[in-house]
């Protein structure tokens, strides 16, 4: 006999999108924003041929697309370029935790659905905690792979459970709003990963923008099991 029961619901049943809408803003780039009840969920997608990877990107506690010093939208260019998919995510509500780790496992589940079977996610600030909880809440083979950007400590003791991924913290060495005690701190309570601390760099790490899409860029691909050249 069949059973009537409703199934487990998903990240995108609890998001409640009641309306979406997309445009490609340009060649490699695609502007996606999803309608809910409790606000707006705006994507910026670099599609790649397969989407088989994929990298989801994370903002800090006030939201936005760029990432410490416009990193998102460097890394999400030249990933594609080399077939792994990018995905930057500008929550519906900005510092609540709960609700933007939600963001971020709907996102995960709409590229998914595009054919994305790993991924990597980043996380810029308060986006460190958000992807350190989305990444505990899936499997090491869906999720490989975590790095932190000058991340906070708080909302990141999941980390904990994080024992068989690939763990990546960046944090600079004159952050005054973060110092980098706290990406030390959750490299302790991972118990592994790799902190690399960059002399004179400030929250945003802009100035080592480059050197850390340089290292991403083949980081990443290695994470995913990648040939990037």
């Amino acid at each position: 006999m069949s059973s009537n029961e409703p199934g487990p619901s998903t990240p995108l049943d609890e998001l409640g999108i009641m309306a979406g809408d997309h445009v490609v803003l340009a060649d490699g780039v695609e502007h996606h924003e999803m309608y809910t009840m409790a606000g707006l969920l705006t994507l910026l997608v670099h599609p790649a041929d397969g989407h088989e990877p994929a990298v989801v990107m994370c903002g800090g506690a006030m939201g936005g697309l760029l990432g410490g010093g416009g990193l998102f939208h460097e890394l999400g260019t030249q990933l594609a370029k080399i077939d792994i998919a990018a995905v930057r995510v500008s929550y519906r509500e900005p510092n609540n935790i709960g609700r933007c780790v939600l963001d971020v496992l709907a996102t995960m589940q709409l590229v998914a659905r595009r054919g994305a079977r790993r991924f990597v996610l980043i996380g810029h600030s308060f986006g460190g905690a958000v992807a350190i909880q989305s990444a505990a809440s899936m499997n090491a083979d869906l999720v490989p792979g975590v790095v932190t950007l000058a991340t906070q400590s708080a909302g990141c003791e999941p980390v904990e459970t994080l024992h068989d991924r690939e763990l990546l913290f960046f944090h600079g060495t004159n952050d005054r709003i973060l110092p980098h005690a706290s990406s030390e701190m959750v490299r302790m309570l991972a118990g592994h990963g790799e902190l690399v601390l960059l002399p004179g760099q400030d929250h945003l790490l802009d100035k080592a923008m480059p050197d850390i899409a340089e290292r991403l860029m083949t980081w990443i691909p290695d994470v995913l099991s990648i040939d990037s050249k």
